[in-house]
């Protein structure tokens, strides 16, 4: 769960209960535990030396799980991304116990109150990890950026680094950066708008105290740094996707566009929300005027996120181009192997491509097993995080029980109104016939229960 703070641990009975309800797992088996023990005990023997390299981490201060580290130089007019992924392959073996388990799970799991994780902390925040001024085997992707923000992946090895640093996006400083950091994140993101790319990143929402039991949302904005350090994995991404597809093989994220219903449903959200979203502009060219800072702004961003399609998993297939219509180019997730079980088999084929070996035959059939897995572990977690912010909901409105509140009409369907509030980022059901979308409405709210995560409204004009 990355859309949720939970400083005061005021959510923490229903937590229990959302964790109970979808199976969060508590530990892993003693079996795996003790393999990814002896696993973790590798040497790497597979591995040039790039220890020479300055790479640096950039992530959350509190992460100890290091999916990446990059270093970054100048060749002629372009730059060079040294992209390093930590190597759960060398520690991991096709079905070997800590591998069976991962299938099991397909993600880390993330709540407010802490994680499930993908692998055993012994590799995942220890051996595996890219922490700081330790030796740790990793694949480097190099991908070429020039200077319109094109990319193109120029190869691929297996490397011990030692990261020199692991920096923090709410205390890092531009001198702590390679120089051309900024120069980097520039391109990849004028190249997005050139491309009509249209990516909605909501900051987090964070729950806040106001004393006598009371609770608010708010929002905290992303930070610049991580906007700029997401443009390091977009940039690889989108380099090994193409790889590739030219090499017709692996396995894409794509995501359709809203459809014209959820696009119709986002305007009214946007009505309910004070925002003026132009008749003639798109929604991608309105989402360029958000503001996360503003709270009215960041709860649209949310509402896109949820209006989405869902993102989806597809092996490659003749003819047939993937499109992962946010970003507006051919994706693929394999930049955080030790969160996500697909990326561990996207490493190993684009590592195999970009020196010309053969894809390994297990690398390729996991590619037609993977979409149903991963598919799973997205609608778990994706339940688990509209659950969450439910009880999020649900905590903030306890004790105002009988209050009126101004909303709108989203959507109809069999199961009554969708409504948004004017005046919070929450978004409900309204039983009963009646209503059309766009519809101004007063609703009192009757019910609101944490430990269910759940509220209720009737209409009263």
């Amino acid at each position: 769960m990355k859309t949720l703070i939970d400083s005061t641990n005021a959510l923490i009975g229903g937590l229990a209960a959302i964790r109970r309800q979808f199976g969060v797992p508590a530990e892993f088996p003693p079996a795996v535990l003790a393999a990814a023990e002896k696993a973790a005990g590798r040497a790497p023997t597979a591995h040039v030396d790039r220890t020479d390299r300055p790479f640096v981490t950039l992530d959350p201060a509190t992460s100890t799980d290091l999916d990446q580290a990059f270093a970054i130089e100048r060749s002629g007019g372009d730059l060079l991304l040294h992209y390093a992924i930590a190597d759960v392959a060398w520690f991991v073996d096709d079905g070997d116990a800590i591998d069976r388990e991962a299938w099991r799970r397909g993600t880390t799991i993330y709540l407010p109150d802490g994680k499930a994780g993908l692998y055993p902390p012994v590799l995942a925040e220890g051996a595996a990890s890219l922490l700081p001024a330790v030796l740790r085997p990793a694949v480097i992707f190099t991908t070429r950026i020039d200077g319109d923000g094109g990319v193109r992946l120029d190869g691929a090895e297996r490397a011990i680094i030692r990261s020199t640093a692991k920096l923090a996006y709410d205390s890092v400083g531009a001198a702590d950066l390679p120089p051309d950091f900024d120069e980097l994140a520039r391109r990849i993101e004028a190249a997005e708008t050139r491309r009509g790319a249209a990516r909605v990143d909501p900051p987090e929402q964070e729950v806040d105290a106001l004393g006598d039991g009371r609770y608010q949302l708010l929002f905290r904005p992303r930070l610049r740094a991580e906007e700029q350090n997401a443009t390091l994995s977009l940039a690889s991404n989108v380099a090994i996707a193409a790889a590739l597809l030219a090499a017709r093989t692996g396995l894409f994220r794509v995501m359709p566009e809203p459809d014209e219903k959820a696009v119709q449903r986002l305007r009214q959200s946007a009505r309910a929300l004070g925002l003026a979203w132009p008749e003639m502009e798109t929604l991608v060219q309105f989402e360029k005027t958000l503001n996360p800072a503003d709270s009215s702004h960041a709860a649209f961003m949310l509402a896109v996120r949820r209006a989405s399609g869902g993102a989806s998993y597809v092996p490659y297939r003749e003819g047939v181009v993937p499109w992962h219509a946010p970003m507006a180019a051919t994706y693929a997730h394999a930049t955080a192997p030790l969160r996500r079980l697909a990326d561990r088999y996207v490493v190993r084929a684009a590592l195999a491509v970009a020196n010309g070996q053969p894809v390994p035959p297990k690398v390729s059939a996991a590619f037609e097993q993977l979409p149903a897995v991963m598919g799973r572990a997205d609608a778990r977690d994706g339940q688990i995080d509209r659950n969450v912010i439910d009880l999020a909901e649900a905590l903030m409105l306890k004790g105002s029980e009988g209050a009126d509140f101004d909303a709108v009409v989203t959507d109809i369907d069999e199961h009554g109104l969708r409504i948004q509030l004017c005046d919070l980022p929450v978004v409900a059901r309204l039983r009963g016939p009646g209503g059309k979308p766009g519809d101004q409405i007063r609703v009192k709210l009757t019910a609101a229960d944490p430990l269910q995560h759940t509220i209720t409204f009737e209409r009263t004009a």
